[in-house]
């Protein structure tokens, strides 16, 4: 299935281009989906360079539609990301101003265990405005994009059963994590 998906849109570019940016922006406005698949499919349809392209700009939109989105809708959101209460570094942006908020944004960006949902949920309760958040949002997500795209690029250069057995480790993983974290907390 994967595979027909990726040859339909090998054979449309600007349709896979497309659809890779409106999956990035999908992915940022819910704040919880994965970007990984996304990633994977457009370095898989483009090569390193043209994916990271479509990357950067996917995630750009995203950061910045979510962040006009989230503004209008504030109160309705502040229940979904609990963490915002509990994080001291997204505390701190939201009381942040002018170039502080700038780099606390951009390092929120790189730090690959904050959500980037919480981080542009945190920056429309903060002073910060769309244009300086949209520019440090991107600049902070170029080092995590370059590195996802670069890893991926070259997981789909090994053979089919190291895809599988990578792919079946990390929901072991995951899975692992899921119930050690619900048994613990019983």
């Amino acid at each position: 299935m994967y595979s027909d998906i990726i040859g339909r849109l090998s054979d449309e570019p600007i349709l896979a281009a497309f659809f890779s940016i409106s999956m990035n922006i999908a992915a940022a406005i819910t704040g919880f989906l994965p970007s990984a698949f996304i990633t994977a499919g457009t370095v898989a349809v483009f090569n390193l360079k043209m994916g990271l392209i479509l990357l950067i700009i996917g995630e750009a939109a995203g950061a910045i539609i979510s962040f006009v989105l989230y503004r209008k809708g504030i109160t309705k959101l502040t229940s979904s990301f609990p963490q915002l209460k509990n994080n001291k570094f997204l505390s701190k942006l939201q009381n942040a101003e002018g170039s502080d908020s700038f780099f606390m944004v951009i390092l929120l960006r790189v730090l690959p265990f904050v959500p980037s949902g919480a981080v542009t949920l945190a920056a429309t309760y903060s002073k910060m405005r769309l244009l300086p958040f949209g520019i440090a949002s991107t600049i902070g997500k170029i080092p995590a994009l370059f590195i996802e795209a670069y890893a991926v690029s070259h997981a789909l250069k090994l053979r089919m059963e190291l895809q599988m057995a990578i792919i079946l480790l990390a929901a072991f993983i995951v899975l692992f994590y899921y119930l050690w974290k619900k048994y613990k907390l019983n």
